[in-house]
C-alpha cells in the first residue's frame, strides 16, 4: 500500500527522501508544498527533481479525509462531516472569533472513556485515527477557510481522548507547529485530556502545547462518576501530573474544563471544594455551560447559578470564565459530537446491561 505522505512529519519525509536516493532537504521542500501551499499534486511541486516526483507517485500517496457535508451555524460556526479509510466519520469544527480562528480537532473514532455527560462517548469506540487523518483536518481547514477565516488556533478537543493515541496527536502537533507546515506557536495548540496520567507524564518530556484538563468535579466520588477513567488515575495523581507539566514556566497556566450541571457539581460547596483543589496552581477554570443530547438525565445550571459559581471562584482569586456556547443549533457544542461510529468497544453492551 503506498505510503500516504500526510503520515510522516519533517523528519519523516527527509528519511523518505533520503531513501529514494535523494537529500534530506527535499523533504523540508515536500512539507513545505504539502501544508505550507496545500499542494497535493506531486507534478506540481516544481523546485523537486524530476526523478523524485517520479519515485514519490509510483510509492506514495496524499490522502485526505473526504468531506461529507459541510454544516454552518447560524453563529458563524462550520461543522465538518468527514469520511476517512474504512468508511469511519469523524467531526471537525471551526470556531471563529473576533481576533481569532480555533479549530477542533478530533483524534479517535469515537471515544472509550465514557464520560457520562458527553455525547460522544456514548456513541463507542472504533479506533484511533492516523497522523494522516488528524493533520487531514486542519489542512482541509486551513485550505478552504479564506483570509478573514484562518485557523490561527487548534484545540484537540474534538471525539476521542488525544492521549490515549499519543503517537499520532504528538506528530500530527509536531506538523502543526513547523515554520514550514502550519506556523502555530506553542501558546496556539491545546491538548485536552481526562486525565491519563502515564501518558500526560510523557506529554511533557514530547512537547510543550497548552494543556486543558477535563476535570468536571473537585472530589473523586463525583468525578469516578462523570470521568470514569478518574477511577484509575484519581484527583491524588492527576494534580501533581499536572503540577509537574507547567513546572519551570511562569507564563504558563492550566485550563481547567468544568461542564455546569444541574444539581450535580453546581453547588457553593463544589465551588469551595474546587477553590481547595486548585491552590497554588496557575490556572484557568473554563466553566462549559452542558449542552444537552437525546437520552441524557443531565440539565444545564442555571445562568445565574453559573455566574454565581464563576464569581466564587473569581474572589478566591482564580481567573474563571463561562463559555460561550457555540455551534449549538449544529450539534457542534462542546460534548456534542458523534460522527459516525461503528463501536469495536464493549460500550453498547454495557449501557444495555445497565438499561435493563
Amino acid at each position: 500500500m503506498p505510503v500516504n505522505l500526510l503520515d510522516l512529519d519533517r523528519g519523516g519525509l527527509e528519511s523518505l527522501c533520503q531513501e529514494l536516493g535523494f537529500k534530506a532537504y527535499q523533504g523540508r521542500n515536500l512539507l513545505k508544498w504539502i501544508h505550507k501551499h496545500g499542494v497535493v499534486d506531486i507534478d506540481a511541486m516544481t523546485d523537486l527533481p524530476k526523478r523524485l516526483r517520479e519515485k514519490l507517485r509510483q510509492q506514495t500517496e496524499i490522502r485526505l479525509p473526504k468531506i461529507v457535508f459541510e454544516q454552518p451555524s447560524l453563529d458563524g460556526t462550520t461543522k465538518w462531516l468527514l469520511e476517512i479509510e474504512d468508511g469511519q466519520r469523524i467531526e471537525t469544527v471551526y470556531i471563529p472569533e473576533e481576533n481569532r480562528g480555533t479549530l477542533c480537532v478530533s483524534s479517535q473514532v469515537g471515544c472509550a472513556l465514557e464520560c457520562s455527560f458527553c455525547s460522544t462517548a456514548q456513541q463507542g469506540f472504533n479506533r484511533n485515527l492516523k497522523v494522516s487523518e488528524i493533520i487531514g483536518q486542519v489542512w482541509l481547514a486551513v485550505h478552504r477557510m479564506s483570509a478573514e477565516q484562518s485557523v490561527t488556533n487548534v484545540v484537540m478537543m474534538g471525539m476521542g481522548e488525544p492521549l490515549a493515541n499519543f503517537d499520532a496527536v504528538v506528530s500530527a502537533m509536531d506538523i502543526m507547529q513547523d515554520d514550514l507546515a502550519y506556523l502555530l506557536s506553542k501558546h496556539k495548540v491545546t491538548l485536552s485530556t481526562s486525565g491519563i496520567v502515564p501518558a500526560l507524564k510523557a506529554l511533557r518530556q514530547a512537547t510543550d502545547v497548552c494543556l486543558a484538563v477535563s476535570l468536571h468535579a473537585a472530589e473523586n466520588p463525583l468525578r469516578d462518576e462523570l470521568v470514569p477513567i478518574n477511577k484509575k488515575y484519581p484527583l491524588e495523581q492527576l494534580i501533581p501530573a499536572c503540577r509537574e507539566y507547567i513546572k519551570g514556566d511562569k507564563r504558563r497556566k492550566i485550563t481547567w474544563e468544568y461542564v455546569m450541571l444541574d444539581g450535580v457539581n453546581d453547588s457553593n460547596r463544589d465551588a469551595r471544594a474546587l477553590i481547595r483543589l486548585l491552590e497554588g496552581i496557575p490556572s484557568k477554570v473554563n466553566l462549559i455551560p452542558f449542552n444537552p443530547f437525546p437520552g441524557t438525565a443531565y440539565r444545564c445550571s442555571p445562568a445565574e447559578r453559573i455566574e454565581e459559581f464563576r464569581q466564587r471562584l473569581r474572589r478566591s482569586g482564580l481567573i474563571a470564565t463561562t463559555r460561550k456556547t457555540r455551534g449549538n443549533d449544529i450539534d457542534a457544542a462542546c460534548g456534542q459530537l458523534v460522527g459516525k461510529v461503528s463501536d469495536r468497544s464493549s460500550r453498547q453492551l454495557r449501557m444495555a446491561m445497565r438499561n435493563r
